[in-house]
């Protein structure tokens, strides 16, 4: 039985290919977003003959506002659209003092501004309706920014943040939203940023196929953040335990104790 509509980005290629087969798999009708309009065509009839499920690929390119304004009209519009995966992404091709300001800025732009717009459209059109779901694809990254392009880093932590907090507005209106914390995925991206994969040890390099399964398993279990490859779910309950532990600690009418001895007058 075919399901609501689900909106793919970055949908001809890596992560947000393989979450546009396994929807399909599913039973979604698909519109399918990404720049190269002949790779989308060829990855949406090929779903559509593999699974006997309606495909709209749409050759989009995001960081354009013209083209961004289309989809978010889609999203506001459409009553039929149920998911959301926010996967289209550009990752960094060095550290950021040897990278351009451009090319950063041009990253920061549709790996934040980007999911920001779709993801506030998707959760306003959602909530109003009571019904549907956002993935935000964002990295482990978020984690431990200081060993990877901070630019980037800077970036998922933002979408992981966005979706922690969207989640208090989003849950009690009957809306789920997810983020995905992949590590190291088989996709294009090295290829695109010209970064030789085969440096990376094959023991932190997971297939997309088993990413995405293991994302989608989360999905299904209603877990706000998913980290694919860790097996101790302890370990993210204790950090996340610590950070709210945090919570009486941060705002307070006056400095702590350990900073007024070296306070000049």
């Amino acid at each position: 039985m075919t399901q609501s509509i689900a909106i793919v980005t970055g949908a001809s290629s890596g992560i947000g290919s393989v979450y546009a087969d396994r929807l399909a798999a599913r039973g979604y009708d698909l519109i399918m977003v990404a720049r190269d309009f002949e790779r989308l065509r060829t990855a949406a009839n090929r779903l559509t003959e593999k699974y006997a499920i309606a495909t709209t690929p749409l050759p989009l390119d995001l960081s354009k506002r013209s083209d961004l304004d289309l989809l978010l009209a889609r999203i506001r519009d459409d009553e039929n659209i149920g998911l959301l995966v926010n996967s289209a992404g550009v990752g960094p091709s060095g550290n950021v003092l040897d990278s351009s300001e451009e090319s950063l800025a041009s990253m920061v732009h549709l790996n934040v501004d980007v999911l920001h717009a779709l993801t506030v459209a998707a959760a306003k059109t959602f909530a109003a309706k009571g019904a549907g779901a956002i993935i935000n694809i964002a990295s482990v990254v978020a984690l431990m920014p200081e060993r990877f392009n901070g630019s980037y880093s800077a970036g998922k932590a933002f979408v992981l943040s966005l979706t922690q907090a969207l989640d208090v507005e989003l849950r009690p209106k009957g809306v789920q939203i997810q983020a995905v914390l992949p590590g190291f995925t088989r996709t294009e991206i090295f290829e695109r940023a010209g970064v030789d994969s085969s440096v990376i040890p094959a023991g932190m390099m997971m297939d997309a196929g088993q990413m995405v399964d293991a994302a989608l398993a989360g999905f299904d279990a209603g877990e706000l953040v998913t980290i694919p490859s860790l097996g101790n779910q302890g370990l993210w309950k204790a950090l996340d335990d610590a950070r709210h532990e945090l919570g009486p600690h941060l705002s307070l009418d006056r400095p702590a104790a350990r900073y007024l001895g070296s306070v000049t007058h």
